[in-house]
């Protein structure tokens, strides 16, 4: 076996090893979403844009879609289900009516102040155990995940349309 051939495949297991890993965070975190929804009455991406809220304070939909990462349909819909549960309420802009704003109430203050971990206590606080640059690798890791995997479904997207 050549060079070139034993790089491609280890190369070929990095990455088999690398989406058996994906398939077990979203596994991990598809669970975990379902015991938040049972016992909160609340989806995470609804938990994370509820928390975007909180954390930007007054804020129009499109803001909560680029902190949050998610499409602006998307929160939109979101926003829509968090305001018939009365966790936010939303107005137009006076300066600009077509600008719509949200903001938390009280029903999503306290909402907030008593969720869970997103992923879970014993996640936090395993991964707060980890030392500092430890835990700055694993982020940069995933956010270098998740800017290649970003990059290859605009480039599908691309090829598709």
């Amino acid at each position: 076996m050549t060079d070139s051939q034993a790089n491609a495949l280890s190369g070929m297991a990095e990455l088999l090893a690398l989406q058996r890993a994906m398939r077990r965070i979203a596994h991990a975190m598809e669970v975990h979403s379902r015991r938040i929804d049972r016992e909160m009455g609340l989806t995470l991406p609804q938990l994370a844009v509820l928390s975007c809220i909180g954390t930007l304070g007054e804020v129009t939909s499109r803001a909560i879609a680029r902190e949050a990462s998610l499409s602006p349909p998307t929160v939109v819909g979101i926003l829509d289900k968090l305001e018939a549960k009365g966790m936010i309420e939303r107005h137009r802009s006076r300066a600009d009516r077509r600008i719509v704003h949200a903001r938390m109430t009280e029903a999503g203050r306290r909402a907030v102040l008593n969720a869970p971990s997103p992923a879970g206590e014993d996640f936090r606080r395993d991964f707060q155990a980890l030392d500092a640059q430890r835990r700055a690798g694993i982020v940069e890791a995933f956010a270098t995940v998740a800017d290649l995997l970003d990059k290859a479904s605009d480039g599908a997207a691309a090829r598709i349309a």
